[in-house]
């Protein structure tokens, strides 16, 4: 079943959200019209006097790379949307942009002289690669909140203990100084590898330090990437992948690469934002929040599937929950765009001019309907012709003219779909 419709009266007062099949009938008989595509909602022609209000609950289950959220009215999962961010994609930009300036300034020509070296961050400042993933999130309740009813929003507010994933059995005085307190690198991987070669088994014999990725290709000194291995096979690998060099022994390869401790960073992500999501969400409804055991723990029980939006219903207390939607909506990060106005080709000279936005009426990611196929897809115009770039998702661009396109949604920063 799909997700509920969200209401709204002539004085953009939401109402209870409504079944697809009733939002039908009342667009059919000319008492609402299409008010927004995604989130879908309707605006009625008249205004509702006192409404009879059931309050919902919007719950958030928040991730590193996708968050979960899910309104939840008189304990049914009414509506359900996955939120894909883009975190990673800003950090690659932002290496990118780096790159490039420390390659000017080793450069002997002119460039701008360095900024004064006192500036400060503000306090509770995050790398934008993590902020980005609040600010999405505070979008989406602010949106939320014009079209449904909310009296509170339920967050899962999970902590993941690194050491505690990486081994299991740490404790004590172990736990509070940390795996390598007291230890040499060299005797850590000793230990870890049970003082043999980790590619072919040999023991008594002496062992290097080797690395599982090959640092000549990007690999890291952290532990996490070192293992220890003879000096023939330490050889024989060279700066090959490990997936390259155990490629004829894959249960080897599989061992090695579960043994290695796993890279925490999603997790880090997740700790990082925590505290300053909920502080933000504070501001704008109450909020309660909820463990990470509690959320698996009321999923197990209910017997539902592992989706992020699932796991956003059952955050919290629940004793019963009816899953009344089974196609959440689907959202992807994609940004605004760039501001660059004029295409510059390798000696930096410029070969053609962006024109402003909007050309016609029409921007670049607003998405329409083809009328002629009756398919939806992204829109790219041109400046200088009536037909425009039109690509529908998993297609190739086709050439449209502007007659044949209907706006269905104009761009807001977003990809839109369905399971």
């Amino acid at each position: 079943m799909q997700n509920y419709v969200f209401v709204i009266d002539t004085n953009f007062q939401p109402l209870n959200p409504i079944p697809p099949k009733k939002a039908r009938r009342l667009l059919d008989k000319g008492k609402a019209a299409v008010f927004r595509m995604y989130p879908f909602t309707i605006i009625l022609k008249t205004s509702v006097m006192n409404p009879t209000i059931s309050p919902c609950q919007l719950k958030i289950d928040p991730g590193s790379k996708v968050t979960g959220f899910a309104l939840v009215q008189n304990n049914q999962v009414i509506w359900g949307m996955e939120l894909e961010h883009r975190g990673g994609l800003i950090k690659k930009k932002l290496e990118s942009r780096r790159a490039v300036r420390h390659r000017r300034r080793n450069r002997h020509t002119r460039y701008r002289k360095p900024r004064f070296l006192n500036r400060k961050r503000p306090e509770g400042w995050l790398p934008p690669s993590l902020e980005h993933r609040i600010l999405t999130i505070q979008t989406w309740v602010r949106r939320l909140i014009k079209f449904c009813p909310l009296n509170e929003v339920w967050v899962e507010r999970v902590k993941f203990d690194t050491q505690k994933m990486q081994n299991p059995e740490i404790n004590g005085v172990e736990y509070q100084q940390g795996k390598l307190a007291g230890y040499e690198v060299r005797e850590y991987l000793l230990e870890k590898w049970g003082r043999e070669c980790t590619y072919c088994g040999k023991q008594s014999v002496p062992l290097q330090i080797e690395h599982i990725h090959p640092k000549s290709k990007g690999g890291s000194e952290r532990v996490s990437n070192l293992c220890l291995a003879c000096e023939k096979c330490n050889q024989r690998k060279r700066n090959k992948p490990i997936e390259d060099f155990l490629k004829k022994k894959p249960s080897l390869l599989q061992k090695i690469k579960s043994k290695a401790k796993q890279p925490l960073k999603d997790a880090a992500a997740v700790n990082t934002t925590r505290n300053k999501l909920v502080k933000v969400l504070r501001e704008m409804k109450p909020v309660v929040t909820g463990t990470g055991a509690q959320t698996k723990y009321n999923r197990t029980k209910l017997g539902f599937p592992k989706e992020h939006w699932i796991d956003a219903a059952c955050v919290g207390n629940i004793e019963t929950l009816v899953l009344k939607t089974s196609q959440p909506l689907l959202v992807t990060c994609k940004g605004q765009g760039g501001r660059q106005k004029a295409a510059l080709d390798k000696y930096g000279y410029p070969t053609r001019h962006n024109p402003l936005k909007p050309i016609k009426g029409w921007c670049s990611g607003d998405i329409a309907k083809n009328l002629l196929t009756g398919k939806f897809g992204r829109v790219n115009p041109r400046s200088k012709s009536n037909s425009f770039n039109y690509t529908v998702p998993g297609e190739k661009a086709i050439s449209l003219h502007l007659k044949n396109l209907a706006k269905v949604h104009r761009k807001d920063g977003y990809a839109y779909g369905f399971c």
